[in-house]
């Protein structure tokens, strides 16, 4: 977690602990999409990372702290949100597999970030299936915004 998210910091939030603080704006594997910086207007994700005791075969849980939406959007699927507010990373709990680190996680939830400011914006109707950190179809709609 310290390469790729340093500012995030270790939290005995949970009995098993967690991490919390700012995700990276744009951890992903790919070039930065020019204007990002205007669409989330220098804003970046603050997330609470929570591990139970029976990581890592449990997947962590990720909860937005800021943005924080609001209860309405929970469990619509087009935001990717869970009932109690957690970020809906993975469609299917199968998919986690006690290899992958909360760090991938945070990958994911850096990129569940931009597509909320992207829906925020009305400008995507329904954040990607799999996630903008694998899917660069949105980029170049990040690239052409009249920012």
């Amino acid at each position: 977690m310290a390469s790729l998210a340093p500012d995030m910091e270790w939290s005995e939030v949970s009995p098993a602990g967690g991490w919390e603080g700012y995700a990276p704006l744009w951890p992903i594997a790919r070039a930065k999409p020019r204007k990002l910086k205007g669409l989330v207007e220098g804003r970046r994700l603050r997330l609470c990372v929570l591990y139970s005791q029976g990581f890592p075969m449990a997947q962590p849980v990720l909860f937005p702290l800021d943005p924080e939406p609001p209860v309405e959007r929970r469990t619509v699927h087009d935001w990717h949100l869970n009932g109690d507010g957690s970020l809906c990373l993975l469609r299917t709990v199968d998919l986690w597999n006690g290899r992958e680190t909360a760090a991938d996680l945070v990958v994911k939830a850096s990129g569940w970030f931009i597509e909320y400011m992207l829906m925020e914006r009305g400008l995507i109707e329904a954040m990607t299936e799999n996630g903008i950190h694998s899917n660069k179809s949105l980029d170049a709609l990040i690239r052409g915004l009249d920012l």
